[in-house]
């Protein structure tokens, strides 16, 4: 569950730093709008891992168009 609060309550940082967990970010408004989010660990390794996956699947399809794709039985016989 985010939980939102002012980016005042950093004063007391320990108080906001007890609510981040897995899946639980901390989101920090300034003038009432959301400009930080404080994350686990595990939250921000996973989003990096995403990102990740998602650029080289982009990066897969956009070499594909060019030079044309590799049909279903030799893909399957180059790495059988």
């Amino acid at each position: 569950m985010t939980t939102v609060m002012p980016v005042s309550s950093l004063r007391n940082y320990s108080d906001v730093l007890v609510q981040v967990g897995p899946g639980s970010p901390v989101l920090l408004t300034d003038n009432e709008r959301e400009r930080y989010a404080i994350l686990d660990m595990a939250d921000y390794d996973r989003l990096v891992a995403e990102q990740a996956l998602l650029s080289e699947l982009q990066r897969g399809r956009v070499s594909g168009e060019p030079e044309g794709w590799v049909p279903t039985p030799d893909v399957r016989e180059r790495f059988a």
